[in-house]
């Protein structure tokens, strides 16, 4: 059921190897294992794919994509998982990292006037930044982990639960 419904969800593999940004890695992208899913590829795609959600860069989907090459696991499901922090969810998911590291720091809070100027960001790096990127860290990490540890307990459980539920159509049987 796991396997189902992630399958459901995840884009095609050629549209992906296509994409102009992912050529890049070239003839990479023609390991077998970064098509695959199992329980190992698919987990392994939510600890990367979630972690690069949380690094506040612009291309996240590359960094994604980089890492689940680096550990061999389902590349589509890594970049795709990158969109959880997508221009809707991405100001309330970065200020709550913020409110992490700053809670880990024990910083004061800062007040936040945007301005468009190199003043103001250089400002902000160095009152906020430091706190905001621990936050980030903390939170990819810390979600990465968690979703490793459930898909691959999901996929146990669905596997158990097909292995019973085909043992006692048999038993019906005989």
């Amino acid at each position: 059921m796991a396997r189902r419904m992630i399958k459901k969800w995840m884009p095609n593999h050629e549209k992906i190897r296509q994409t102009r940004a992912l050529k890049v890695f070239g003839s990479l992208l023609h390991d077998a294992n970064l098509w695959h899913l199992n329980r190992r590829s698919a987990s392994g795609a939510f600890a990367v794919g979630l972690f690069c959600a949380f690094i506040p860069v612009p291309f996240q989907m590359l960094l994604a994509a980089a890492g689940a090459i680096l550990f061999r696991v389902n590349l589509p499901l890594s970049v795709g998982l990158v969109w959880i922090s997508n221009p809707i969810t991405m100001p309330p998911l970065f200020y709550f990292c913020y409110e992490v590291g700053r809670a880990v720091l024990s910083a004061p809070a800062h007040p936040f006037n945007f301005e468009l100027s190199w003043d103001w960001l250089i400002y902000s790096i160095e009152t906020i930044g430091p706190a905001f990127l621990l936050g980030c860290f903390i939170m990819g990490t810390l979600s990465s982990l968690v979703s490793y540890i459930a898909i691959r307990v999901m996929w146990r459980v669905s596997v158990v639960r097909a292995w019973e539920a085909r043992q006692h159509r048999n038993q019906k049987r005989d």
